[in-house]
Protein backbone atom coordinates (compact mmCIF):
# COMPACT_ATOMS: atom_id res chain seq x y z
CA UNK A 1 0.00 0.00 0.00
CA UNK A 2 1.32 3.43 -0.99
CA UNK A 3 0.75 6.00 1.76
CA UNK A 4 1.30 9.73 1.34
CA UNK A 5 0.89 12.74 3.64
CA UNK A 6 0.08 16.11 2.04
CA UNK A 7 0.20 19.30 4.13
CA UNK A 8 -1.33 22.63 3.14
CA UNK A 9 -0.04 25.37 5.46
CA UNK A 10 -0.89 29.07 5.32
CA UNK A 11 -1.36 32.00 7.71
CA UNK A 12 -4.98 31.12 8.44
CA UNK A 13 -5.13 27.35 8.64
CA UNK A 14 -3.21 24.10 8.42
CA UNK A 15 -4.64 21.07 6.63
CA UNK A 16 -3.10 17.61 6.57
CA UNK A 17 -4.39 14.78 4.38
CA UNK A 18 -3.44 11.11 4.43
CA UNK A 19 -3.78 9.16 1.19
CA UNK A 20 -3.68 5.38 0.86
CA UNK A 21 -3.19 4.19 -2.73
CA UNK A 22 -4.37 7.60 -3.90
CA UNK A 23 -7.58 7.45 -1.87
CA UNK A 24 -8.23 10.12 0.77
CA UNK A 25 -8.68 8.46 4.18
CA UNK A 26 -7.91 11.14 6.77
CA UNK A 27 -8.13 14.93 6.91
CA UNK A 28 -7.14 17.12 9.85
CA UNK A 29 -7.83 20.85 9.92
CA UNK A 30 -6.50 23.39 12.40
CA UNK A 31 -7.47 27.04 12.04
CA UNK A 32 -5.83 30.06 13.59
CA UNK A 33 -7.51 30.86 16.89
CA UNK A 34 -9.28 27.48 16.93
CA UNK A 35 -6.35 25.17 17.61
CA UNK A 36 -6.91 21.73 19.12
CA UNK A 37 -7.05 21.77 22.92
CA UNK A 38 -6.70 18.04 23.57
CA UNK A 39 -3.39 17.49 25.35
CA UNK A 40 -3.17 21.05 26.69
CA UNK A 41 -2.34 21.32 30.40
CA UNK A 42 -3.96 24.03 32.52
CA UNK A 43 -3.76 25.25 36.06
CA UNK A 44 -7.43 25.58 36.90
CA UNK A 45 -9.68 26.45 39.80
CA UNK A 46 -12.59 24.35 41.07
CA UNK A 47 -15.75 26.40 40.47
CA UNK A 48 -18.37 24.01 41.80
CA UNK A 49 -18.79 20.36 42.78
CA UNK A 50 -21.71 18.10 41.91
CA UNK A 51 -21.63 15.18 44.40
CA UNK A 52 -24.64 13.48 42.79
CA UNK A 53 -22.81 13.34 39.44
CA UNK A 54 -19.39 12.55 40.94
CA UNK A 55 -18.05 15.51 38.97
CA UNK A 56 -16.71 19.04 39.25
CA UNK A 57 -16.54 22.05 36.96
CA UNK A 58 -13.11 23.60 36.59
CA UNK A 59 -12.34 27.12 35.41
CA UNK A 60 -9.36 26.79 33.07
CA UNK A 61 -9.74 30.18 31.40
CA UNK A 62 -11.95 29.11 28.47
CA UNK A 63 -15.46 30.31 27.60
CA UNK A 64 -17.01 27.26 29.28
CA UNK A 65 -15.85 25.57 32.46
CA UNK A 66 -14.22 22.17 31.97
CA UNK A 67 -15.86 18.98 33.23
CA UNK A 68 -13.88 16.72 35.57
CA UNK A 69 -15.31 13.31 36.45
CA UNK A 70 -14.01 11.58 39.57
CA UNK A 71 -12.94 8.57 37.49
CA UNK A 72 -10.71 10.79 35.35
CA UNK A 73 -8.53 11.48 38.36
CA UNK A 74 -7.29 7.91 38.09
CA UNK A 75 -5.65 5.79 35.39
CA UNK A 76 -7.90 4.60 32.57
CA UNK A 77 -6.86 0.95 32.31
CA UNK A 78 -8.94 0.41 29.16
CA UNK A 79 -6.20 1.89 26.99
CA UNK A 80 -3.35 -0.04 28.60
CA UNK A 81 -2.13 -3.58 29.06
CA UNK A 82 -0.07 -4.16 32.18
CA UNK A 83 0.66 -7.84 31.73
CA UNK A 84 0.65 -10.23 34.70
CA UNK A 85 0.12 -7.53 37.33
CA UNK A 86 -2.96 -6.10 35.58
CA UNK A 87 -5.35 -7.86 37.94
CA UNK A 88 -3.62 -6.36 40.99
CA UNK A 89 -4.26 -2.76 39.93
CA UNK A 90 -7.32 -1.48 41.76
CA UNK A 91 -9.29 1.43 40.40
CA UNK A 92 -11.61 2.64 43.17
CA UNK A 93 -13.37 5.89 42.38
CA UNK A 94 -13.39 8.12 45.48
CA UNK A 95 -16.16 10.57 46.30
CA UNK A 96 -15.50 13.82 44.47
CA UNK A 97 -16.28 15.95 47.54
CA UNK A 98 -13.56 14.13 49.49
CA UNK A 99 -10.79 15.01 47.05
CA UNK A 100 -11.76 18.46 45.77
CA UNK A 101 -12.90 21.72 47.38
CA UNK A 102 -14.45 24.79 45.74
CA UNK A 103 -11.72 27.36 45.07
CA UNK A 104 -8.97 24.72 45.06
CA UNK A 105 -6.30 25.11 42.37
CA UNK A 106 -5.69 21.99 40.34
CA UNK A 107 -3.60 20.94 37.33
CA UNK A 108 -5.64 19.26 34.61
CA UNK A 109 -5.16 18.08 31.02
CA UNK A 110 -7.81 18.23 28.29
CA UNK A 111 -9.15 14.81 27.26
CA UNK A 112 -11.95 15.92 24.92
CA UNK A 113 -12.54 19.07 22.92
CA UNK A 114 -15.34 21.41 23.98
CA UNK A 115 -18.23 21.17 21.56
CA UNK A 116 -21.84 22.23 21.27
CA UNK A 117 -23.11 23.20 24.70
CA UNK A 118 -20.40 21.26 26.52
CA UNK A 119 -17.08 22.43 27.84
CA UNK A 120 -13.85 20.45 27.60
CA UNK A 121 -13.50 17.21 29.53
CA UNK A 122 -10.34 17.10 31.62
CA UNK A 123 -8.34 14.74 33.80
CA UNK A 124 -5.75 15.13 36.53
CA UNK A 125 -3.85 12.18 35.10
CA UNK A 126 -1.20 13.92 32.97
CA UNK A 127 0.29 12.23 29.88
CA UNK A 128 3.13 13.63 27.79
CA UNK A 129 3.52 11.95 24.38
CA UNK A 130 6.68 11.60 22.33
CA UNK A 131 7.13 9.54 19.19
CA UNK A 132 7.68 6.11 20.78
CA UNK A 133 6.62 6.66 24.38
CA UNK A 134 4.09 8.43 26.53
CA UNK A 135 5.23 9.60 29.96
CA UNK A 136 2.71 9.25 32.82
CA UNK A 137 4.14 11.24 35.74
CA UNK A 138 1.26 10.41 38.10
CA UNK A 139 1.35 6.58 37.97
CA UNK A 140 4.03 3.94 38.44
CA UNK A 141 3.33 1.37 35.72
CA UNK A 142 4.52 0.36 32.27
CA UNK A 143 1.81 -0.15 29.63
CA UNK A 144 2.08 -1.46 26.08
CA UNK A 145 -0.15 -0.43 23.18
CA UNK A 146 -2.74 -3.11 22.44
CA UNK A 147 -1.96 -2.72 18.73
CA UNK A 148 1.36 -4.49 19.33
CA UNK A 149 -0.10 -8.00 19.17
CA UNK A 150 3.04 -10.16 19.39
CA UNK A 151 3.28 -11.32 23.03
CA UNK A 152 7.05 -11.88 22.90
CA UNK A 153 7.59 -8.34 21.62
CA UNK A 154 5.28 -6.95 24.29
CA UNK A 155 7.23 -8.68 27.02
CA UNK A 156 10.56 -7.55 25.53
CA UNK A 157 9.48 -3.91 25.40
CA UNK A 158 8.02 -4.00 28.87
CA UNK A 159 11.21 -5.56 30.24
CA UNK A 160 13.36 -2.79 28.73
CA UNK A 161 11.21 0.02 30.07
CA UNK A 162 10.85 -1.45 33.55
CA UNK A 163 14.62 -1.03 33.86
CA UNK A 164 14.93 2.52 32.53
CA UNK A 165 11.67 4.24 33.45
CA UNK A 166 11.91 7.29 35.74
CA UNK A 167 11.37 6.61 39.42
CA UNK A 168 7.69 6.68 40.51
CA UNK A 169 6.55 7.46 36.98
CA UNK A 170 4.90 5.37 34.29
CA UNK A 171 5.36 4.85 30.57
CA UNK A 172 3.17 3.70 27.68
CA UNK A 173 4.89 2.07 24.73
CA UNK A 174 3.32 3.35 21.49
CA UNK A 175 2.75 1.15 18.44
CA UNK A 176 5.61 2.74 16.49
CA UNK A 177 8.06 1.52 19.16
CA UNK A 178 7.81 -2.08 17.98
CA UNK A 179 11.30 -3.45 17.34
CA UNK A 180 13.19 -0.59 19.03
CA UNK A 181 16.10 -1.01 21.43
CA UNK A 182 16.90 0.38 24.87
CA UNK A 183 19.09 3.11 23.37
CA UNK A 184 16.18 4.31 21.21
CA UNK A 185 14.07 4.92 24.30
CA UNK A 186 16.60 6.56 26.60
CA UNK A 187 16.82 9.89 24.74
CA UNK A 188 13.03 10.17 24.57
CA UNK A 189 12.72 9.53 28.30
CA UNK A 190 15.26 12.27 29.07
CA UNK A 191 13.37 14.71 26.82
CA UNK A 192 10.04 13.91 28.48
CA UNK A 193 11.54 14.27 31.97
CA UNK A 194 12.89 17.72 31.09
CA UNK A 195 9.51 18.71 29.65
CA UNK A 196 7.68 17.63 32.79
CA UNK A 197 10.15 19.51 34.98
CA UNK A 198 9.44 22.72 33.01
CA UNK A 199 5.70 22.16 33.44
CA UNK A 200 6.11 21.75 37.21
CA UNK A 201 8.12 24.97 37.41
CA UNK A 202 5.37 26.88 35.56
CA UNK A 203 2.73 25.44 37.89
CA UNK A 204 4.60 26.90 40.87
CA UNK A 205 4.85 30.45 39.52
CA UNK A 206 1.62 30.90 37.49
CA UNK A 207 -1.77 31.71 39.01
CA UNK A 208 -4.97 29.91 37.97
CA UNK A 209 -6.73 29.83 35.58
CA UNK A 210 -3.93 29.67 33.02
CA UNK A 211 -2.52 27.54 30.23
CA UNK A 212 0.61 25.75 31.44
CA UNK A 213 1.57 23.66 28.41
CA UNK A 214 0.15 23.63 24.89
CA UNK A 215 0.13 20.52 22.72
CA UNK A 216 2.21 20.69 19.55
CA UNK A 217 0.79 22.25 16.37
CA UNK A 218 -0.84 20.05 13.73
CA UNK A 219 2.21 19.87 11.49
CA UNK A 220 4.48 18.65 14.31
CA UNK A 221 1.85 16.20 15.61
CA UNK A 222 1.82 14.84 12.07
CA UNK A 223 5.57 14.19 12.19
CA UNK A 224 5.27 12.62 15.63
CA UNK A 225 2.14 10.49 15.15
CA UNK A 226 1.55 9.90 11.42
CA UNK A 227 4.97 9.96 9.73
CA UNK A 228 5.84 6.32 10.34
CA UNK A 229 7.82 3.74 8.38
CA UNK A 230 5.02 2.79 5.96
CA UNK A 231 4.55 6.40 4.77
CA UNK A 232 6.25 6.81 1.39
CA UNK A 233 5.98 10.61 0.96
CA UNK A 234 5.44 13.70 3.07
CA UNK A 235 4.77 16.74 0.87
CA UNK A 236 4.53 20.28 2.33
CA UNK A 237 3.72 23.51 0.51
CA UNK A 238 5.24 25.99 3.00
CA UNK A 239 9.02 26.44 2.98
CA UNK A 240 9.32 27.62 6.58
CA UNK A 241 7.41 24.62 7.93
CA UNK A 242 9.24 22.35 5.50
CA UNK A 243 12.57 23.42 7.02
CA UNK A 244 11.24 22.90 10.57
CA UNK A 245 9.87 19.46 9.74
CA UNK A 246 13.23 18.49 8.24
CA UNK A 247 15.00 19.49 11.47
CA UNK A 248 12.58 17.49 13.62
CA UNK A 249 12.72 14.48 11.31
CA UNK A 250 16.55 14.47 11.43
CA UNK A 251 16.25 13.94 15.18
CA UNK A 252 13.33 11.49 15.48
CA UNK A 253 13.37 9.64 12.11
CA UNK A 254 16.67 10.38 10.33
CA UNK A 255 16.21 7.42 7.96
CA UNK A 256 13.02 9.00 6.54
CA UNK A 257 14.25 12.55 5.86
CA UNK A 258 14.57 11.84 2.13
CA UNK A 259 10.82 11.16 1.97
CA UNK A 260 10.00 14.78 2.86
CA UNK A 261 9.63 17.16 -0.07
CA UNK A 262 8.61 20.78 -0.73
CA UNK A 263 5.75 21.49 -3.13
CA UNK A 264 6.58 24.50 -5.32
CA UNK A 265 3.70 24.50 -7.80
CA UNK A 266 1.60 27.61 -8.40
CA UNK A 267 -1.77 25.93 -7.81
CA UNK A 268 -2.99 25.19 -4.29
CA UNK A 269 -1.46 21.86 -3.24
CA UNK A 270 -4.87 20.37 -2.37
CA UNK A 271 -6.21 21.41 -5.79
CA UNK A 272 -3.14 19.92 -7.46
CA UNK A 273 -3.83 16.54 -5.84
CA UNK A 274 -7.62 16.93 -6.33
CA UNK A 275 -8.27 16.83 -2.60
CA UNK A 276 -10.56 19.85 -2.17
CA UNK A 277 -13.26 18.18 -4.25
CA UNK A 278 -12.89 14.95 -2.25
CA UNK A 279 -13.19 16.85 1.03
CA UNK A 280 -16.37 18.56 -0.17
CA UNK A 281 -17.83 15.15 -1.06
CA UNK A 282 -16.93 13.88 2.42
CA UNK A 283 -19.24 16.51 3.91
CA UNK A 284 -22.28 15.22 2.04
CA UNK A 285 -24.60 12.76 3.75
CA UNK A 286 -24.90 10.51 0.67
CA UNK A 287 -21.87 8.40 -0.32
CA UNK A 288 -21.97 6.28 -3.49
CA UNK A 289 -20.31 2.87 -3.57
CA UNK A 290 -18.50 1.61 -6.67
CA UNK A 291 -21.09 -1.15 -7.11
CA UNK A 292 -23.93 1.35 -7.36
CA UNK A 293 -25.09 1.05 -3.77
CA UNK A 294 -24.85 3.98 -1.41
CA UNK A 295 -24.59 5.07 2.25
CA UNK A 296 -26.64 7.70 4.04
CA UNK A 297 -24.70 9.20 6.96
CA UNK A 298 -26.60 11.30 9.50
CA UNK A 299 -24.57 12.88 12.29
CA UNK A 300 -26.11 14.17 15.51
CA UNK A 301 -24.49 15.44 18.68
CA UNK A 302 -25.13 12.16 20.52
CA UNK A 303 -24.62 9.52 17.83
CA UNK A 304 -24.16 8.83 14.13
CA UNK A 305 -26.49 6.64 12.07
CA UNK A 306 -25.34 5.01 8.81
CA UNK A 307 -27.84 3.38 6.43
CA UNK A 308 -26.71 1.01 3.65
CA UNK A 309 -28.76 0.74 0.44
CA UNK A 310 -28.37 -1.36 -2.73
CA UNK A 311 -29.17 1.65 -4.95
CA UNK A 312 -28.38 0.87 -8.60
CA UNK A 313 -26.66 -2.45 -7.84
CA UNK A 314 -28.90 -5.37 -8.92
CA UNK A 315 -26.30 -8.16 -8.96
CA UNK A 316 -26.71 -11.36 -10.95
CA UNK A 317 -29.08 -14.17 -10.02
CA UNK A 318 -28.63 -14.68 -6.26
CA UNK A 319 -30.38 -11.97 -4.25
CA UNK A 320 -28.62 -12.86 -0.97
CA UNK A 321 -25.24 -12.77 -2.74
CA UNK A 322 -26.05 -9.30 -4.10
CA UNK A 323 -26.87 -8.06 -0.59
CA UNK A 324 -23.72 -9.64 0.87
CA UNK A 325 -21.45 -8.01 -1.74
CA UNK A 326 -23.05 -4.61 -1.15
CA UNK A 327 -22.72 -4.94 2.63
CA UNK A 328 -19.05 -6.01 2.43
CA UNK A 329 -18.22 -3.07 0.17
CA UNK A 330 -20.15 -0.80 2.54
CA UNK A 331 -18.22 -2.09 5.58
CA UNK A 332 -14.89 -0.98 4.10
CA UNK A 333 -16.30 2.33 2.89
CA UNK A 334 -17.81 2.98 6.34
CA UNK A 335 -14.42 2.43 7.99
CA UNK A 336 -12.90 4.96 5.56
CA UNK A 337 -15.67 7.47 6.15
CA UNK A 338 -15.27 7.24 9.93
CA UNK A 339 -11.59 8.12 9.58
CA UNK A 340 -12.15 10.76 6.93
CA UNK A 341 -14.95 12.57 8.77
CA UNK A 342 -13.41 11.83 12.19
CA UNK A 343 -16.75 10.59 13.47
CA UNK A 344 -16.69 9.53 17.12
CA UNK A 345 -19.01 8.40 19.89
CA UNK A 346 -21.85 5.94 19.36
CA UNK A 347 -22.31 4.71 15.78
CA UNK A 348 -25.29 2.66 14.58
CA UNK A 349 -25.03 0.92 11.18
CA UNK A 350 -28.10 -0.42 9.38
CA UNK A 351 -26.73 -2.89 6.85
CA UNK A 352 -29.12 -4.34 4.26
CA UNK A 353 -31.15 -7.14 5.89
CA UNK A 354 -29.72 -10.63 5.38
CA UNK A 355 -31.47 -13.94 6.00
CA UNK A 356 -28.37 -16.13 6.41
CA UNK A 357 -26.78 -15.99 9.88
CA UNK A 358 -23.29 -16.77 8.53
CA UNK A 359 -23.52 -13.73 6.25
CA UNK A 360 -24.48 -11.51 9.19
CA UNK A 361 -21.48 -12.72 11.18
CA UNK A 362 -19.21 -12.24 8.18
CA UNK A 363 -20.25 -8.57 7.84
CA UNK A 364 -19.26 -7.90 11.46
CA UNK A 365 -15.89 -9.61 10.84
CA UNK A 366 -15.31 -7.61 7.65
CA UNK A 367 -16.07 -4.37 9.50
CA UNK A 368 -13.62 -5.27 12.27
CA UNK A 369 -10.93 -6.09 9.69
CA UNK A 370 -11.50 -2.77 7.92
CA UNK A 371 -11.21 -0.86 11.19
CA UNK A 372 -7.74 -2.29 11.88
CA UNK A 373 -6.32 0.51 9.71
CA UNK A 374 -7.88 3.15 11.99
CA UNK A 375 -5.38 4.82 14.35
CA UNK A 376 -8.25 5.83 16.65
CA UNK A 377 -9.60 3.25 19.08
CA UNK A 378 -12.81 1.55 17.89
CA UNK A 379 -15.02 -1.11 19.44
CA UNK A 380 -17.55 -3.14 17.43
CA UNK A 381 -20.20 -4.42 19.84
CA UNK A 382 -21.95 -6.68 17.32
CA UNK A 383 -25.50 -7.10 16.04
CA UNK A 384 -28.57 -6.07 17.99
CA UNK A 385 -31.86 -7.98 17.95
CA UNK A 386 -33.05 -5.55 15.27
CA UNK A 387 -30.11 -6.47 13.03
CA UNK A 388 -28.24 -3.20 13.59
CA UNK A 389 -24.48 -3.08 14.15
CA UNK A 390 -23.43 -1.07 17.21
CA UNK A 391 -19.94 0.34 17.58
CA UNK A 392 -18.06 3.15 19.27
CA UNK A 393 -15.10 5.26 18.20
CA UNK A 394 -13.00 7.24 20.65
CA UNK A 395 -13.28 11.02 20.43
CA UNK A 396 -9.84 12.51 19.88
CA UNK A 397 -10.68 15.77 18.13
CA UNK A 398 -13.66 17.60 16.67
CA UNK A 399 -15.19 15.89 13.66
CA UNK A 400 -14.56 17.44 10.26
CA UNK A 401 -18.15 18.63 9.75
CA UNK A 402 -18.12 20.63 12.99
CA UNK A 403 -14.89 22.35 11.95
CA UNK A 404 -15.93 23.50 8.50
CA UNK A 405 -19.74 23.71 8.70
CA UNK A 406 -22.33 25.46 10.84
CA UNK A 407 -26.03 24.97 11.43
CA UNK A 408 -28.16 26.26 8.56
CA UNK A 409 -29.50 29.69 9.59
CA UNK A 410 -32.68 29.02 7.59
CA UNK A 411 -33.65 25.51 8.68
CA UNK A 412 -32.03 25.84 12.16
CA UNK A 413 -29.93 22.78 11.54
CA UNK A 414 -32.86 20.44 10.78
CA UNK A 415 -31.78 19.92 7.17
CA UNK A 416 -35.35 20.58 5.99
CA UNK A 417 -37.21 23.62 4.67
CA UNK A 418 -40.89 24.27 4.00
CA UNK A 419 -42.25 22.92 0.73
CA UNK A 420 -43.48 25.28 -2.00
CA UNK A 421 -47.07 24.28 -1.17
CA UNK A 422 -46.56 25.01 2.53
CA UNK A 423 -45.02 28.39 1.70
CA UNK A 424 -47.91 29.27 -0.62
CA UNK A 425 -50.40 28.59 2.17
CA UNK A 426 -48.24 30.48 4.66
CA UNK A 427 -48.17 33.52 2.34
CA UNK A 428 -51.97 33.36 2.03
CA UNK A 429 -52.36 33.42 5.81
CA UNK A 430 -49.82 36.24 6.28
CA UNK A 431 -51.45 38.30 3.52
CA UNK A 432 -54.90 37.91 5.04
CA UNK A 433 -53.61 39.28 8.32
CA UNK A 434 -51.65 42.07 6.61
CA UNK A 435 -54.57 43.49 4.62
CA UNK A 436 -57.20 43.01 7.32
CA UNK A 437 -56.91 46.52 8.77
CA UNK A 438 -54.87 48.12 5.98
CA UNK A 439 -56.66 50.70 3.81
CA UNK A 440 -54.19 50.44 0.89
CA UNK A 441 -55.49 49.30 -2.50
CA UNK A 442 -52.39 47.66 -4.04
CA UNK A 443 -50.07 45.06 -2.47
CA UNK A 444 -46.80 43.52 -3.65
CA UNK A 445 -45.72 40.00 -2.64
CA UNK A 446 -42.04 39.17 -3.28
CA UNK A 447 -41.11 35.52 -2.94
CA UNK A 448 -38.78 32.75 -4.09
CA UNK A 449 -39.08 31.89 -7.83
CA UNK A 450 -40.23 28.33 -7.09
CA UNK A 451 -42.94 29.53 -4.72
CA UNK A 452 -43.91 32.22 -7.26
CA UNK A 453 -44.31 29.58 -10.00
CA UNK A 454 -46.31 27.31 -7.73
CA UNK A 455 -48.78 30.07 -6.77
CA UNK A 456 -49.15 31.32 -10.35
CA UNK A 457 -49.89 27.82 -11.66
CA UNK A 458 -52.61 27.35 -9.05
CA UNK A 459 -54.08 30.79 -9.78
CA UNK A 460 -54.19 29.97 -13.51
CA UNK A 461 -56.01 26.75 -12.66
CA UNK A 462 -58.61 28.71 -10.72
CA UNK A 463 -57.43 27.89 -7.19
CA UNK A 464 -57.89 30.60 -4.56
CA UNK A 465 -54.42 31.05 -3.04
CA UNK A 466 -54.77 34.76 -2.24
CA UNK A 467 -57.46 36.63 -0.29
CA UNK A 468 -60.66 37.69 -2.06
CA UNK A 469 -61.18 41.46 -1.86
CA UNK A 470 -63.19 43.28 -4.56
CA UNK A 471 -61.47 46.60 -3.89
CA UNK A 472 -57.85 45.37 -3.66
CA UNK A 473 -55.23 44.14 -6.09
CA UNK A 474 -52.30 41.82 -5.36
CA UNK A 475 -49.09 41.65 -7.39
CA UNK A 476 -46.80 38.62 -7.05
CA UNK A 477 -43.17 38.97 -8.06
CA UNK A 478 -40.36 36.38 -8.17
CA UNK A 479 -37.20 37.62 -6.55
CA UNK A 480 -34.07 35.79 -7.65
CA UNK A 481 -31.83 34.35 -4.90
CA UNK A 482 -34.58 34.82 -2.30
CA UNK A 483 -34.66 31.94 0.19
CA UNK A 484 -37.60 29.60 -0.20
CA UNK A 485 -38.88 30.39 3.32
CA UNK A 486 -38.61 34.17 2.94
CA UNK A 487 -41.47 36.42 1.81
CA UNK A 488 -41.80 40.19 1.64
CA UNK A 489 -45.30 41.76 1.67
CA UNK A 490 -45.74 45.52 1.34
CA UNK A 491 -48.15 48.13 0.06
CA UNK A 492 -47.70 49.97 -3.25
CA UNK A 493 -48.61 53.66 -2.95
CA UNK A 494 -47.26 55.42 -6.07
CA UNK A 495 -48.25 55.02 -9.72
CA UNK A 496 -44.58 55.16 -10.77
CA UNK A 497 -43.74 52.15 -8.60
CA UNK A 498 -46.86 50.38 -9.83
CA UNK A 499 -45.79 50.82 -13.46
CA UNK A 500 -42.39 49.21 -12.69
CA UNK A 501 -44.04 46.30 -10.90
CA UNK A 502 -46.35 45.52 -13.79
CA UNK A 503 -43.34 44.72 -16.01
CA UNK A 504 -42.45 41.50 -14.20
CA UNK A 505 -45.19 40.79 -11.68
CA UNK A 506 -48.24 38.55 -11.85
CA UNK A 507 -51.53 40.43 -11.21
CA UNK A 508 -54.25 38.80 -9.19
CA UNK A 509 -57.46 40.65 -8.28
Amino acid sequence: MNRCIIADINAFEARVALLEDGQLVEVQVERKGRERLVGNIYKGRVENILPGMQAAFIDIGLDKNAFLYAGDILVDKADLSFGADEGNIKVDIPKIKDILKVGQEIVVQVLKQPGGTKGARVTTHITLPARSLVLMPTVNHVGVSRKISDENERERLKGILEKIKPKDMGLIVRTVAEGKSREDFEEEIKFLERLYARIQNRVEIIAAPRLIHAEESLIFRTVRDMFISDVDQFIINDRENYEKVLQVAKIVVPSMVNRISLYTGEANIFDHYELNHKIEKSLQNKVWLKSGGYLIIDETEALTVIDVNTGKFVGNNDFQETILKTNIEAAYEISRQLRLRDISGIIIIDFIDMDILANKERIVEELENALKFDRTKTNVLGLTELGLVEMTRKKVRRKLSSLVKMDCPYCQGSGKVLSTESMALKIKRQLEGFVLDNPAHDYLIETNPDVFSYICERIDDGDVYLPQHSDKKFYIKAKEYMHIEDVNIRTVTSHRELDKILDDAKVYC
